[in-house]
């Protein structure tokens, strides 16, 4: 049974009682010895003597698969975890009762294997099968064979799949419950040609959009023909990749809209509410970045509007369990039916943190024939949450190009009061080119925005992942920008803020000399320990004592003088430009996270690296900023040394991601002009095209379609 090793105050209601309770819940202890993470999740009160399954399978990894094992522990029940060759070592393979191999790396052998899925379902005796979000969530065969197999499905039954999962008949079933829907085309699109005449008679700009599937693949906007052809080619050839269909449709795209959602919760006796909605409006290329409940821009009778909406086209397509209905909503908060999503979605836990409701668990209760124990007025908002999703991604190429590796330094920022992280990782896991790169989904909640909004600033701070490349700088950026606190947003709103693409955190100057006083102290302490401790022990002798260290400091090619001095125990005081800043070092640079202060003021920044020559790099506001630091001798003789010319890259195409070569355009010999696409390069399941930076001729190509490539990995070389 579960450990509870902590409680706080979020209001649930059953039927007329109030009820407190939102655990902490501390998993069982690993053999390693180290006690799993702490997570807090709002978990409804249950009655153990109700019937439940003795065992569920859950058909997915990573966070999610852990996120539902977690409620599984809570309600005493065993769960089964399935994997891959690829995620031998994964953290929900480690939390489960039982683990079955389902086959290869590759997703399509492995957790998109019904058949191979429906034999370990035989050979564990699993009664209920969870299928999380992705994959088979929401794929009608897979629910149909195991309603076949007599094993539950936790979810909607086959009929809602198929309706809703169709964006098609989904429009359809949707227009005939009178909830509102964006003008479009509603038949299948056969071709590039045919998809230009539809863009023309709708009226650009529209969405070319698969039918089947969501999250954010096989989506485009086109504003004239010639992007309504391209989009047509790498939308449908995404959705066959994602999904197994390449079927598309075309719609009125709505300029500078809000995507807002609506969660509801449906039973197999006719029961069916909704819990409020979530701001999604932070996005890019479709994919949602930030999200909030409740939303700043909706009134309570807006809110009403679209959740009895919402539930209508629940009741339509007889649904039961949890889903999702997703809107896009004007200026004038008239609201439009994008999609429905029959599964749990990736960013339900604000729904939980300001409900008190626990969706995994009504999901199970539902599956197993009982009836919702809630009814509408019991559902309240209560206070405020945030979720950022932590990606393993590269944010300064096109807001976040996926990053491979594994990491050697992780730890999660569960010090704080109210957070609460879903990750399927831990220290020493690998982020592989096979799945997506979502590292986690980090939640904050307050008793409003602005509480909710600090202690997310504040854990994004002291996450510390080290080994790939993360979005942190981006999130960061984004809580602070003046339009984001105000809640002036919609789904352009990365586009509109950073025209250029986003390029980190930008300093004031403030920041920058309080930045350079760290480094020289950084500098100075690492000097220090080098020196002291050279073939002596480890523990110190004496106190740290030396004169003046004149100091030179590069930041962005400027070289400033600096001169570091002892000002008494525990601090040191740093000079530049006749300006003079006490630093406490009451701190090692070893530490993951440090929080100096200078002149009262205090920072929280990590020390990405520092070596033995100087070189120094601090993250702040997610931004890892590089700077020289040495002394003035040093760098003097430095100044003589000649500047490495820089390489000419023009006549290269190089791969800005590690990836697959799904595609070439070109064949060597032929003759390309600047910006003509040569190849798509696919990575996490998104599709990428590749364009030559000028005119030539194609001399070599170093790979054919289907080669694993690398980030950096020249693909093709012009003449």
């Amino acid at each position: 049974m579960a450990a509870y090793v902590g409680l706080s105050r979020l209001p649930l209601r059953r039927g007329k009682a109030l009820i407190l309770k939102n655990l902490y819940y501390r998993p069982s202890q690993r053999a390693n010895g180290q006690l799993d993470h702490i997570r807090c999740y709002a978990v409804a009160p249950w009655d153990p003597n109700e019937p439940t399954f003795d065992k569920i399978m859950i058909a997915n990894r990573g966070e999610i698969a852990c996120r539902v094992m977690r409620t599984c522990q809570a309600m005493g029940i065993k769960s089964v975890a399935i994997y891959s060759e690829a995620d031998v070592n994964a953290l929900h393979v480690e939390m489960a009762d039982e683990a079955v191999c389902v086959g290869p790396a590759a997703s399509t052998e492995s957790y998109l294997n019904m058949d191979r899925i429906l034999q370990a379902i035989e050979e564990t005796g699993t009664q209920a099968v969870h299928p999380g979000y992705g994959f088979l969530s929401e794929n009608m065969e897979f629910a149909k064979r195991l309603a076949d197999a007599g094993v539950a499905f936790i979810g909607p039954g086959s009929r809602a799949i198929q309706a809703m999962g169709d964006k098609i008949e989904s429009k359809l079933v949707a227009k005939a419950a009178n909830v509102n829907i964006i003008p479009g085309y509603d038949g299948v699109v056969k071709d590039e040609e045919q998809a230009v005449e539809i863009a023309n008679q709708i009226g650009y700009p529209v969405m070319l959009k698969a039918s089947a599937g969501g999250g954010g693949k096989g989506m485009r906007i086109a504003w004239n023909d010639e992007e309504a052809r391209e989009g047509f080619r790498l939308s449908s050839q995404e959705a066959a990749s994602s999904f197994g269909d390449d079927r598309l449709l075309v719609e009125k795209f709505i300029d500078n809209p809000r995507h807002i959602e609506i969660q509801v919760l449906a039973d197999s006796h006719g029961n069916a509410i909704y819990l409020n909605e979530r701001e999604c409006s932070i996005q890019r290329r479709n994919q949602k970045v930030i999200e909030e409940a409740p939303s700043t821009f909706l009134d309570e009778s807006t809110r009403q509007a679209m959740g009895a909406q919402a539930v209508a086209l629940a009741k339509a397509v007889d649904y039961k369990s949890a889903g999702t209905v997703e809107f896009l909503v004007d200026s004038n908060r008239n609201f439009y039916f994008l999609e429905m999503n029959t599964r749990l979605q990736v960013e339900h836990p604000i729904t939980e943190c300001i409900t008190g409701v626990d969706l995994v668990q009504e999901m199970i209760r539902v599956a197993k024939g009982h009836h919702l124990r809630y009814s509408q007025e019991d559902i309240p908002i209560n206070g405020w949450a945030v979720e950022s999703r932590v990606y393993a991604e590269d944010p300064y190429k096109s807001f976040g190009l996926p990053s491979i590796g594994r990491l050697h330094r992780y730890s999660e920022p569960l010090h704080l009061d109210r957070v609460r992280v879903d990750s399927g990782i831990k220290e020493g896991s690998e982020i592989s080119i096979y799945y997506d790169p979502m590292i986690s989904k980090l939640v904050t909640y307050g008793k409003d925005r602005s509480e909710a909004m600090e202690t997310m600033v504040k854990a994004l701070d002291t996450y510390v992942i080290r080994g790939v490349t993360h979005n942190i700088s981006l999130l960061q950026d984004v809580l602070a920008n003046p339009r984001f606190q105000s809640g002036d947003i919609s789904t352009k709103f990365l586009q509109e803020e950073y025209p250029e693409g986003f390029s980190g955190w930008k300093l004031n100057q403030a920041e920058e000399t309080n930045l350079k006083a760290v480094a020289s102290c950084v500098y100075i302490l690492s000097q220090f320990k080098a020196q002291q401790f050279l073939n002596q022990t480890r523990v110190p002798t004496s106190p740290m004592t030396f004169g003046d260290c004149h100091l030179s400091l590069v930041m962005g090619g400027e070289r400033q003088d600096v001169t570091v001095a002892m000002e008494g125990e525990g601090r040191l005081k740093v000079t530049m430009d006749d300006q003079s800043l006490d630093v406490d070092i009451d701190w090692s640079t070893a530490d993951d996270v440090i929080t100096p202060t200078v002149n009262n003021t205090s920072l929280c920044l990590q020390v990405i690296s520092c070596d033995g020559t100087g070189n120094i790099q601090l993250q702040y506001r997610g931004t890892v900023f590089s700077m020289a630091v040495m002394r003035q001798e040093a760098a003097d003789l430095q100044a003589l040394m000649p500047e490495k010319a820089k390489p000419d890259v023009s006549k290269e195409v190089v791969s800005p991601m590690p990836g697959k070569l799904h595609t070439l355009h070109v064949e060597v010999g032929q003759v390309v002009g600047e910006g003509q696409e040569v190849c798509v390069v696919e990575a996490m399941k998104m599709h990428n095209s590749l364009y030559v930076s000028r005119d030539g001729k194609v001399k070599t190509i170093h790979f054919v379609e289907g080669d694993s490539i690398a980030e950096d990995d020249v693909i093709i070389e012009l003449e």
